[in-house]
């Protein structure tokens, strides 16, 4: 089920399944990525987030079915998390007895006591220089700002190359949807990336973020309370905002934009974060 390209008009369809038909799907695709790779060599990208939640569930569901163990979870402190979002990862840690383990590039952000702190590039490690080196960036020290492009590229996209490389992941499950984010339209349920080495899969495409609430909901799935506040889409704490003051699946979900409350900065360069390998 490797595909390079899934043509609209099956993208279309598959969006356009019945929930319990969107469920199986995806449990079909977990399923095909644990006989391929083994619950050992796969690894879940658990941000706490509604999507990443409902991925969760269904691995463990899946696992259920057939006889496994549940793989690692992987889940990236950037630096700036909401401590509503550490409640549901204390919370789901336990009782769903998740092997979550935190991925942190601590060589940046032990430079820096709070957001906005100027970090000097000469004190980074060779590796992190060098990232930066290839990003273009000149300067001899920039902000510590999570979801600038800086800031994400070596927070997120580097903390997990770095815990990919280190726990030996051969596959990365993650919880992108095709109705999210325009970057990620193109996607396909399994992608090889290169560097590190290792298979994306990304088992809930056709999900649309109306399926999401009905999926939590209806199967009593515990989601962070930031959702209840009028947060659609959690980022970083400081660079993300809620758009309305009604419970997030209240909203007008069809018609406004999931993603308005995060950093937009971010959001205009998204395809070039994706191709420096960000989910």
């Amino acid at each position: 089920m490797e595909d390079e390209l899934m043509p609209v008009e099956e993208m279309e369809r598959l969006m356009g399944l019945s929930l319990e038909e969107k469920i199986n799907l995806s449990k079909k695709i977990i399923k095909e990525a644990i006989e391929k790779f083994g619950p050992d060599n796969l690894a879940i990208a658990w941000t706490g987030g509604k999507d990443s939640t409902t991925m969760t569930w269904l691995f463990r569901e899946t696992c259920k079915d057939l006889g496994v163990k549940m793989p690692k979870c992987m889940f990236i402190d950037e630096g700036y998390v909401f401590e509503e979002i550490w409640d549901i990862f204390h919370k789901l840690k336990k009782e769903w007895n998740l092997d979550a383990r935190i991925a942190k590039n601590t060589d940046v952000s032990d430079k820096a006591q709070k957001v906005g702190d100027m970090v000097k590039v000469s004190s980074l490690n060779e590796r992190n220089r060098k990232e930066i080196e290839m990003l273009g960036i000149t300067d001899e020290e920039f902000p510590f700002e999570p979801e600038s492009f800086i800031g994400n590229h070596l927070m997120k996209t580097i903390a997990m190359n770095m815990f990919l490389e280190e726990n030996k992941v051969a596959a990365l499950a993650t919880a992108i949807r095709w109705d999210e984010q325009e970057a990620r339209v193109q996607e396909v349920y399994f992608r090889q990336r290169k560097n590190p080495p290792h298979m994306r899969v990304q088992p809930i495409l056709h999900f649309m973020e109306r399926d999401i609430w009905n999926f939590i909901f209806k199967y009593n799935v515990p989601f962070c309370t930031l959702y209840k506040e009028g947060y659609r889409s959690l980022g970083a704490k400081g660079s993300t905002t809620k758009m309305s003051d009604i419970p997030a699946w209240e909203q007008d979900l069809e018609n406004t934009y999931e993603r308005a409350g995060r950093g937009q900065g971010k959001e205009e360069i998204m395809s070039k974060l994706r191709d420096l390998g960000y989910m």
